[in-house]
């Protein structure tokens, strides 16, 4: 069974031991885990930059997932139910079904030369076989890259060549409210632009999409016959401190980092966060909102609610529209959730079309105990609507791509504290949080400063990037020796709440997706009446925030400030892809910088919202600050 802490056991006994005595609180996790090779050694740390854990373990993720529930009798408990609005299908796959579906999946892979290390991409909407598609990969060995579905062909072009995967596993394409996304155009695209070459696609025709193969490349290969026509194979043992996955997050450059996570680590915190941090025991349904293109899809629909032994939610629709304001209630109350989890955007949209919550009064929510939200600051005005809409406790929780599950949380399966508006709560047990100024020092509680996690990350947390060391060490350890920096600002206060209170670079985020401006501003300035831009991030009462670009034209432009808007938002939607909802272009005469070059950004960002501004000590020539606060459209703060 999965383990659970004792009821009686506090927060405060758990996050001290698992602080002070590390390896032995999670050597102790372990243990719960169904291992090739037990490990006896918790960690491996040079006390730097290189941390892994249980070193001299053995095992596959996908046996935890899978094969151990069905060796433990758990065969016809249901373990993935896909929910698709645009399809109006349900289809429930018990534990030996989703396990014979991934065991003749990985079949196919290995009858194509996929062995273990190698890497596969998957480009694929939320249907089953996304998820199907990674755990295949895994039970070989071998790495999968998923690029969300949303994608342009040079996103995809640059994974391609930053992984450079064996195969590529997508489908024929994604079904949206008023729309069909094509993928295989966009896949075709990709493989032309980029330099490195699979050398197998697989793809898995959608009955309601009219792309076929045959019409691309005949030489790819058809998803369900493969499937068909394969026979089933066991999960490869693998060290545990071998890759899962690779995860591309966006940095302050256009170049995406490859985030490493393992297996090992990875099983290890996801069997204990799932009835730790969201109560939910095995046999229990979890629903995520959320896509297996980003982290939140990757630990909290795929790995970590079958490797607790609970149910997965997954589902294609929208949290408006498809058909209405209460599809999330629909969803859970017909599944049986015990919890939801989605973006501050989704509830934000939610209680726009329906702000009196009647959508809610039309299900039974009865099994329904905590709804969690994650992927950006959950605002007190939607905190506070959402709690006395439901009558539920609203857990706003906050992580990253880089640590996989959460760093800060209301552990609501051990001794709930209370919650507090604006804060995703407590450290969660593994993560000493600190807040330090800019020397590195800490700061007293309650003041503001960058917020720091001390060396080395616990199991699950990312252990570095792919292929770039030397970027690791110089994005995540540079700043502040001995820690992690998050890149995010905040403070903790005296009951050891934290407070996340925004970026410290230049990512921004929409709608729980982080997005480089750097990616955004070099797609921008390939326009030839271009001649210098900033992107930034003004808060957006639904998304979060949204990207705003100011535009500095060439001398010789000609062209008018409404068409060259229209112009930048499809060449974003094309080279980026609509993920980045881009839609404001602003001209202006200048943009403010430093006296070495460096755009005040953050200062355009405070006076775009309004706020008072200083000029900078370090400004230019604050004269171009001045016009660009004339110039500049004002955005709602």
């Amino acid at each position: 069974m999965v383990h659970r802490q004792a009821p009686a056991t506090t927060y405060r006994a758990t996050f001290d031991r698992a602080r002070q005595e590390p390896e032995a609180f999670w050597l102790e996790q372990a243990q719960t885990l169904d291992w090739h090779t037990k490990p006896t050694t918790a960690l491996d740390y040079d006390g730097q930059s290189q941390w892994k854990w249980f070193p001299d373990g053995q095992l596959n993720i996908t046996y935890q997932a899978l094969d151990r529930w069905v060796a433990e009798g758990r065969n016809d408990q249901p373990a993935l139910i896909w929910d698709s609005v645009m399809t109006q299908q349900k289809i429930t796959y018990t534990y030996a079904q989703l396990l014979d579906q991934v065991a003749r999946l990985a079949g196919a892979l290995r009858n194509q030369g996929i062995e273990r290390g190698d890497r596969v991409l998957i480009y694929m909407p939320m249907i089953p076989e996304a998820l199907i598609a990674m755990l295949a990969v895994a039970r070989l060995g071998a790495i999968h890259v998923v690029t969300f579905g949303g994608f342009a062909p040079k996103e995809i072009a640059t994974r391609l060549d930053d992984a450079k995967p064996k195969a590529v596993i997508a489908a024929n394409g994604g079904l949206e409210p008023s729309r069909t996304v094509r993928y295989l155009p966009n896949v075709a695209e990709a493989i032309a632009m980029a330099t490195h070459q699979p050398e197998v696609v697989i793809v898995k025709q959608r009955g309601e999409i009219d792309d076929r193969i045959a019409e691309f490349d005949a030489s790819w290969l058809d998803f369900d016959e493969q499937r068909s026509t394969s026979e089933p194979v066991d999960a490869v043992p693998v060290a545990a401190t071998d890759p899962l996955y690779f995860l591309h997050t966006s940095g302050t450059t256009s170049k995406p980092k490859a985030v490493i996570r393992d297996h090992g680590g990875y099983a290890v915190a996801a069997a204990w966060s799932v009835p730790n941090i969201y109560d939910v025991a095995p046999g229990e349904v979890m629903f995520v909102a959320s896509d297996v293109g980003w982290v939140v899809g990757h630990t909290y629909i795929v790995y970590a609610p079958l490797v607790a032994g609970a149910t997965t939610v997954m589902y294609e629709g929208k949290p408006v529209g498809t058909p209405d304001a209460g599809a999330f209630w629909r969803v859970a109350a017909e599944h049986g959730a015990k919890m939801i989890f989605s973006a501050p955007t989704a509830y934000r949209a939610i209680r726009a079309a329906d702000p009196t919550g009647e959508q809610w009064k039309r299900y039974d929510m009865s099994k329904l105990t905590n709804i969690f939200s994650a992927g950006e600051r959950l605002d007190e005005d939607t905190y506070h609507w959402l709690g006395k809409i439901t009558g539920k406790p609203v857990v706003d929780h906050w992580w990253q791509t880089e640590t996989g599950w959460p760093i800060a949380a209301n552990l609501r399966g051990l001794a709930p504290m209370p919650l507090k508006a604006g804060s995703p709560s407590v450290p969660v047990p593994g993560y000493d949080v600190g807040v330090v100024n800019p020397l590195g020092e800490p700061v007293e509680p309650g003041t503001e400063g960058n917020i720091v996690i001390k060396l080395p990350l616990p199991p699950g947390a990312m252990v570095g990037l792919y292929g770039e060391p030397e970027r690791f060490h110089l994005s995540y350890l540079a700043a502040f020796p001995g820690y992690y920096e998050t890149g995010d600002t905040g403070y903790i206060d005296d009951d050891g709440y934290v407070f996340v209170l925004g970026r410290s670079d230049d990512v921004i985020n929409v709608a729980g997706h982080r997005l480089s401006t750097g990616t955004l501003e070099s797609v921008i300035a390939e326009h030839p009446a271009v001649a210098e831009t900033a992107v930034i991030g003004v808060n957006d009462g639904l998304k979060g925030q949204k990207p705003v670009a100011y535009v500095v034209l060439t001398a010789d432009a000609n062209i008018s400030p409404e068409q060259l808007a229209k112009e930048l938002v499809a060449k974003v939607r094309k080279d980026f892809g609509a993920v980045a909802a881009f839609r404001d272009v602003d001209v202006v005469s200048a943009l403010p910088k430093t006296r070495s070059g460096k755009i005040l950004r953050r200062t355009m960002r405070s006076i775009v919202e309004g706020e008072d501004v200083a000029a900078p000590a370090t400004i230019d020539d604050a004269g171009v600050l001045d016009t660009f606060a004339v110039q500049a459209t004002r955005w709602e703060s």
